[in-house]
């Protein structure tokens, strides 16, 4: 098997045992355009779960009265849970998804 490939693939695969820092690590590193555009875009697709933590915490705060009264179901901070999860699962099966087609 290629080398070029088994590196391409670990890249997506490193959301298991190294996040975003591998990739990164490989982009800067590498000098194969194919390596370089796979670890790329496996940097963006590791980076994707970070950006609802915004979301999570806006939902926190338009529940604050809820919070603060014990009264009622948090909504907004369920739903925002909830999407941040899901966004999780999809990038984790998109990225083994691709690492794997990288190697075949």
């Amino acid at each position: 098997m290629e080398t070029n490939k088994v590196l391409s693939a670990l890249c997506y695969f490193s959301i298991f045992f190294a996040g975003f820092l591998f990739p990164l690590i490989v982009y800067f590193v590498s000098d194969h355009p194919y390596v370089k555009k796979d670890a790329k875009a496996a940097f963006l697709s590791h980076l994707l779960p970070v950006v609802a933590v915004p979301f999570v915490i806006a939902g926190l705060f338009l529940d604050m009265g809820v919070f603060a009264s014990g009264a009622g179901l948090p909504i907004f901070t369920v739903i925002m849970i909830g999407l941040a999860i899901l966004l999780s699962v999809v990038v984790v099966i998109w990225n083994v998804y691709k690492g794997i087609k990288v190697l075949l």
